[in-house]
């Protein structure tokens, strides 16, 4: 695994940039970076739910492009809230990541539930291609600290 970059623009804003393994443990590696990038900074969007979005979009990317490429985690933390993006070698669209959550799951199928949920839990989700293939991110908004007090 490469090195880990942050750049810090002020107390409220911070990126992380970071190549992952292309194999299953890039997943709890990204969750870790996710919850401490949050923690360190003293962030206010829900970390919980970045997490498991985090490693909804890690485990696509490893799934769906077959060890080609790196793989890498961005984190950029805002006042407004938190953007999470993966880059992957894979050009392909992922999914369905645009369409409207109206559909429900197969409950026999034991996949296909990461994009749907990416799409619930997320303020905004989309993906862009990118030189090297494609990134595909979510965007959570800032709690208030009054509601996360009571939570």
């Amino acid at each position: 695994m490469n090195g880990l970059t942050l750049h810090q623009r002020s107390a409220e804003s911070a990126s992380w940039r970071i190549a992952l393994p292309h194999d299953a443990a890039a997943v709890p590696v990204a969750r870790a970076l996710v919850r401490t990038a949050l923690a360190e900074v003293e962030h206010t969007a829900d970390c919980d739910t970045a997490e498991l979005l985090t490693a909804e979009l890690v485990a696509n990317a490893v799934e769906h492009t077959g060890g080609r490429g790196p793989i890498e985690l961005v984190v950029e933390l805002l006042p407004t809230g938190c953007q999470v993006e993966v880059h992957d070698p894979d050009p392909a669209p992922p999914g369905h990541l645009a369409r409207p959550v109206i559909e429900q799951p197969d409950p026999w199928q034991e996949g296909g539930r990461g994009l749907l949920l990416i799409r619930a839990l997320s303020s905004s989700c989309g993906h862009r291609p990118t030189p090297s293939g494609k990134a595909v991110w979510f965007r959570l908004p800032a709690v208030p600290a009054q509601r996360r007090r009571s939570a």
